[in-house]
């Protein structure tokens, strides 16, 4: 009987400290915040406007307490040029860990009406396949969307 009751307590403290280190392993291991912001449109505004939602997230959040992408695709893509107004914008951005992600598609069609080249990208921008299907990806990951 002192056998089993031995067996018993020890492993009720066993659980006990289990159950303990698992509820401290999820506080001490939160999850990153992740958002991904969409930039479809040319217009001006709304590319400025989705360059400080991810500028005021990371200042909210902590730039280590969040992941951010900005996909642009269609006319919005223009704005992750080399010639654009915003590329020191961009460049800085993507240095300080924002991801900025352009649509193949975008760039095949903008290639056709340049003789088959691609406009130049700013430095530290990816091209993804398709910018949609990116947003698939990303909101499949976890992802929050935001369109400006």
């Amino acid at each position: 009987m002192k056998k089993n009751g031995l067996k018993l307590i020890l492993i009720s403290i066993a659980s006990l400290l289990f159950i303990s280190g698992c509820a401290n392993m999820n506080t001490a291991e939160k999850e990153k915040e992740k958002l991904v912001i969409q930039v479809s449109s040319a217009d001006m505004t709304a590319m400025n406007i989705a360059l400080n939602n991810a500028v005021n997230v990371q200042k909210s959040l902590g730039i280590d307490n969040v992941d951010v992408e900005i996909v642009a695709y269609g006319p919005g893509l223009k704005m992750l040029t080399a010639k654009h107004k915003l590329n020191k914008r961009v460049a800085s951005l993507a240095q300080q860990d924002v991801t900025f992600s352009a649509c193949g598609n975008t760039l095949d069609k903008m290639a056709k009406k340049n003789g088959g080249k691609r406009p130049p990208l700013t430095e530290g921008v990816q091209v993804v396949p398709g910018g949609v299907i990116r947003i698939m990806e990303l909101q499949e990951q976890g992802y929050s969307y935001i369109r400006p």
